[in-house]
């Protein structure tokens, strides 16, 4: 026999034993890819509509990474472009930041004067449609595409808030959205209120500015680190964020598939460290990178952690160029705190719990306006996860939520206003700004102890 003959023949015999071994499960590799080709050939075939098969396939993956968690998914070329505009320079939108909820659009946190903020949109909002196109079944990334747009145009959004019984319709313009991440304001002499809004690409180097600019003031006694209603961004910043307050020790871990530990981050010596007392701020808005910079702090006892239960997001996301200048999204990894506690589904629970009451108004009936706050434990087709890693004790006890959506108050977005103005009607900033002046008598006396 010659041996390209010999060579075909050796292929057929493997690719039949193969074959045989695939037919023994009826879930097999074979049988998927089987199923899959026949129902795209018989929606090619008699579909209403005549549609492209680069169209399908990609509407398959689509579906699969969508079924796998509330964060893989594809990508396309424009998406994938908007996606790296939110971690660096600017973009044009109306400035919020959204997630999933039963095939529902939720906005997580609006950012901080820009158009969707100054239009009233709130964390835990539904936008029920887009210009008049339902949002039901509408990919995240879909709906950005759908609300960002050139500068100066408009864009409507149908919203469900507070306890309104029916929706209203929303009209705004969009403009550029600057990144700025870091807003800094005295509280008292000494002692300063630091609102982190984002983690995009210059958040250390703003807040090691802020920081500076403090210090040029007489010396720096106390840090209120506000992470409310900050939904992350990028996670080396959130690192570095870190950093800045510690001197030493882990600050996060990633663990992969079969909990392999892929990457762990420690404190390091700088010039630019902080050594003031701390207390930082949490709620349901903060998300991902801001709950490894309350988790690192709060578990190396550098500062105390007050305000409510953070969103949960511990996952990590890995972008992947595809070759026709796509990306595909793909959860990878799950952060762990320094002391072994995963934040996925979990948040960070506050060392003191003070859920945020909201001022009433001059002309109200009184009541405090409740919110529909909605957290990663939440989201349909959520990762679940032990709370420690293999082989430490759970010290930490499952949150007790009584529903699936809770009703909270939602702590208010600082304004350029004045300090006195802004503790009168923020609860919670006026805790820690009490605490905060309390910590160095709090640690000697425990060190007495």
């Amino acid at each position: 026999m010659r041996p390209a003959l010999w060579f075909a023949s050796l292929l057929l015999a493997m690719f039949a034993a193969s074959a045989c071994g695939f037919a023994a499960s009826s879930d097999s590799s074979l049988d998927s890819l089987k199923r899959f080709s026949q129902v795209l050939d018989i929606v090619e075939r008699h579909y209403v509509k005549d549609m492209p098969r680069k169209d399908l396939v990609n509407g398959a993956i689509k579906g699969m990474l969508q079924a796998l968690d509330p964060h893989s998914t594809l990508l396309s070329p424009e998406e994938y472009k908007e996606m790296q505009e939110n971690t660096s320079g600017e973009f044009v939108g109306v400035g919020i930041e959204i997630s999933q909820e039963n095939n529902q659009l939720v906005i997580v946190a609006p950012i901080e004067d820009t158009p969707g903020h100054k239009a009233g949109l709130k964390t835990g909002d539904f936008i029920l449609s887009i210009n008049g196109e339902t949002t039901q079944d509408m990919s995240m990334q879909e709906a950005v595409s759908r609300i960002r747009g050139p500068k100066g145009t408009e864009v409507e959004l149908t919203v469900m808030h507070r306890d309104a019984k029916i929706p209203r319709n929303v009209r705004i313009t969009r403009d550029t959205i600057p990144l700025i991440s870091v807003k800094s304001r005295v509280l008292e002499e000494g002692y300063y209120w630091l609102r982190l809004t984002r983690f995009s690409g210059r958040t250390t180097d703003e807040l090691h500015e802020a920081i500076k600019e403090a210090g040029k003031k007489g010396p720096i006694k106390g840090i209120v680190l506000d992470l409310r209603n900050n939904p992350g961004g990028v996670l080396e910043q959130a690192v570095s964020v870190s950093d800045t307050f510690l001197k030493s020790g882990d600050i996060v871990s990633i663990r992969g598939r079969n909990n392999e530990k892929l990457r762990e981050y420690k404190a390091k010596p700088q010039k630019t460290d902080v050594h003031a007392p701390m207390v930082v701020l949490i709620n349901a808005g903060s998300a991902s990178a801001s709950e490894i910079v309350a988790g690192a702090l709060g578990d190396q006892k550098r500062a105390l952690i007050l305000g409510e239960r953070s969103f949960g997001k511990g996952s990590v996301q890995n972008i992947i160029d595809l070759a026709d200048g796509s990306g595909l999204k793909l959860t990878v990894a799950l952060y762990y705190t320094p002391s072994g506690r995963s934040i996925q589904a979990e948040g960070i629970q506050p060392d003191i719990e003070i859920p945020f009451e909201a001022p009433r108004e001059a002309e109200g009936d009184g009541k405090k306006p409740s919110r529909m706050l909605i957290r990663e434990k939440d989201l349909s087709r959520h990762l679940e996860t032990n709370s420690t890693r293999p082989g430490k004790p759970d010290s930490t006890p499952e949150p007790n939520v009584d529903s699936k959506m809770m009703k909270d108050a939602e702590a208010p977005a600082p304004k350029e206003s004045d300090a006195k103005e802004q503790l009168a009607k923020d609860n919670q900033l006026r805790m820690a700004l009490q605490f905060v002046k309390k910590l160095p008598k709090m640690r000697e006396i425990q060190e007495s102890m």
